[in-house]
């Protein structure tokens, strides 16, 4: 994909909408609808990797109350043409078609590669990628089990949601250090798995959310390893301009 004169291309991730409670995260959603309302007047395309619910599940018939102001944002704007990508995160690694049914947006579960003038792109969410992790990874295959999920699905969704909810608040990164302190290129599973990628095909940028620390990090020869941060500490964006990319505060 070629950009346009004065065109972007934009990027976000972890916005965790619906924690620690919805009164707590409205204010968050209304920061993030400001600034899709923003970028969508130059935007080519915008990419949402991942984790933009603190927890999503789609029943055949019902998916979690809440967030609408966010989701017919993104209605809009997808209606007016402008594309929009999703990435599966962790925390909504249950979201099957409703995306694309609803809003016409494509819903991706691992990295893509893409080409945006001449820099070549992988993007993904980065959960459960790289080495350690052992723990994640091995719960991750349980959840994604389609038994798993058909037995979710038949705990009433006011009971199941609810669960959810309060496991993963109780559950997930954000409120400890680990967020926010970098562990050094040696220990930091997303810098070693990007050097790992590139080991047998180039990319410009590899470009993941998860880690919930904004940074850019050389690993190569014109090769740059990207993390958006967060809409809970940060408010953190990237953006490519068709030459180069910059992670931004909003």
């Amino acid at each position: 994909m070629q950009l346009p004169n004065n065109k972007k291309i934009y990027f976000a991730s972890d916005q965790h909408f619906g924690a620690p409670t919805p009164e707590l995260s409205f204010p968050r959603e209304q920061k993030f609808v400001a600034w899709l309302d923003e970028v969508k007047g130059d935007a080519e395309a915008i990419f949402l990797l991942g984790d933009l619910f603190d927890f999503w599940f789609e029943y055949k018939t019902v998916v979690p109350k809440g967030f609408i102001r966010v989701l017919g944002k993104l209605a809009e704007i997808r209606d007016s043409g402008i594309p929009i990508y999703f990435f599966v995160g962790n925390h909504d690694l249950w979201m099957e078609d409703y995306f694309q049914k609803e809003l016409n947006i494509p819903v991706f579960h691992d990295n893509q590669e893409y080409t945006f003038g001449d820099k070549t792109f992988l993007i993904g969410h980065g959960d459960g990628k790289g080495p350690g992790d052992l723990g994640y990874k091995r719960m991750k295959k349980i959840f994604t089990n389609p038994f798993f999920k058909w037995l979710f699905r038949w705990i009433h969704p006011d009971i199941g949601v609810k669960l959810a909810q309060y496991l993963s608040v109780k559950n997930k990164l954000i409120s400890g250090d680990e967020d926010v302190t970098f562990l050094g290129e040696d220990n930091e599973w997303l810098i070693l798995y990007s050097k790992r990628k590139l080991e047998t095909k180039h990319y410009n940028y590899l470009i993941f959310g998860h880690r919930h620390l904004p940074m850019k990090v050389t690993v190569g020869e014109n090769a740059e390893y990207v993390n958006l941060g967060d809409w809970i500490t940060y408010f953190t964006y990237g953006v490519f301009d068709g030459e180069n990319f910059e992670i931004k505060k909003y």
